[in-house]
């Protein structure tokens, strides 16, 4: 069985990372690597192994399995979200679970400083605004179906705050991209935060250096920055800036 087959299984059955990586007996960073694609030509008795997970008789995985593991994706609801392992990050998209790798060092870092920023602003001004960064819970489009956790998000609207989760849009996101996120950060959750109403969307780029800022509220295109610009949060008209020189000045010495 190929790596392509494997995914295709993968999706098919709703196997996690995690739990691949129990019957398997590989390494769930291995797994990780694997199925994100960033590791290409894995070793031939780590393929094997794998393969034995998607076998249509295998019984680890029936005796294996708990019960959200018995639908397919997109049928998943916040009922499996919930029972699924705290120590396990996963985000609930239409129905799809997908399985969060742990951050890299320049995401950490700049998931920290972005937050400082946007907490010294909204702190300065006293403002109403509350900002969370993950894991915290959003149920975007206050269904069943979906709950996400962005990188950083803004809540104006304190009525959707509970002691639990946000409930609806928030005004702002920032995601920071990984290898494992890119496609899910870029199209699937652009559409998904245009239509349930987020105002502005960031997507912030560790390997190339650069921000997409999408001011959705007014509807305009997508404006490109670099970490060497000052970079206007639209939520607040511009008057707070994010200083993403300030930002690699923490983290050039990685990529040095």
């Amino acid at each position: 069985m190929t790596i392509t087959e494997m995914k295709q299984k993968k999706r098919e059955l709703g196997y996690t990372n995690e739990m691949i990586a129990q019957i398997s007996g590989v390494p769930l960073g291995t797994v990780q690597k694997i199925f994100a694609g960033i590791t290409s030509s894995p070793r031939y008795e780590t393929l094997q192994a794998l393969e034995k997970v998607f076998r249509p008789d295998s019984s680890l995985i029936r005796e294996s399995a708990s019960p959200y593991h018995t639908k397919k994706q997109g049928e998943f609801t916040l009922e499996d979200y919930y029972v699924i392992p705290d120590e396990r990050r996963v985000e609930l998209i239409d129905g799809v679970i997908y399985d969060m790798t742990a951050p890299t060092n320049p995401h950490q870092m700049i998931q920290g400083e972005l937050f400082f920023q946007l907490a010294s602003y909204i702190n300065e001004k006293k403002g109403t605004c509350i900002l969370f960064m993950a894991p915290a819970d959003v149920q975007l489009d206050e269904d069943d179906k979906t709950m996400v956790q962005p990188d950083a998000f803004i809540v104006c609207d304190r009525s959707k705050i509970t002691k639990t989760h946000t409930i609806g849009a928030p005004d702002f996101i920032a995601e920071i991209l990984s290898p494992s996120t890119w496609r899910k950060d870029i199209y699937t959750k652009l559409a998904k935060y245009a239509d349930a109403g987020v105002r502005e969307y960031w997507l912030i780029d560790p390997e190339t250096l650069k921000i997409m800022v999408y001011d959705i509220d007014d509807n305009t295109m997508a404006h490109l920055y670099t970490f060497q610009d000052q970079v206007p949060v639209s939520i607040f008209d511009g008057d707070c800036k994010i200083d993403f020189p300030k930002i690699y000045e923490k983290i050039r010495f990685l990529y040095e």
